[in-house]
């Protein structure tokens, strides 16, 4: 597995800042994303950012729509969906159609709701998949309520 370099923490740090963003909803992820290329932020997003149903990579990948993203890197406190009833794609479908090289997440979700398998799906297309997992308590902070 890929370590995490000190610009993919700080990234991080600043995705757990988005995830604190979230409209509070029981028994649901607070999640901050952030894509980046070249070391610029092209766009950030966090769970229920203009509807009680948007995911955080979803809505920041949304921002980008009609933008090449090839090689870039998503940052989200909680590893990208893989099963979604509230919309047609899920995150890692999302993230596969946009071209996105690298994903660093800092936890797995947890099977509460549902299994994911979002990283194995990214790693089985050729992405790069970085876990966090110093960062891992300050999710679990970010999202009281979740049975971790």
């Amino acid at each position: 597995m890929t370590e995490p370099t000190d610009a993919d923490l700080a990234w991080m740090r600043a995705a757990i800042s988005w995830s604190l963003r979230c409209p509070p909803l029981a028994d649901r992820f607070n999640v901050g994303a952030i894509v980046v290329a070249r070391g610029e932020e092209l766009a950030y997003g966090y769970s229920r950012e203009d509807d009680d149903t948007v995911h955080a990579e979803e809505s920041a990948l949304g921002k980008l729509a009609g933008h090449n993203l090839t090689g870039a890197t998503v940052y989200t406190t909680l590893e990208p969906c893989s099963v979604r009833a509230s919309r047609p794609l899920t995150c890692t479908q999302l993230i596969l159609a946009a071209g996105i090289a690298r994903v660093v997440y800092a936890i797995r979700e947890p099977p509460f709701l549902v299994d994911c398998d979002g990283v194995e799906q990214l790693e089985a297309a050729g992405l790069i998949v970085v876990e966090t997992p110093t960062l891992a308590a300050a999710v679990r902070e970010a999202n009281p309520g979740i049975p971790w």
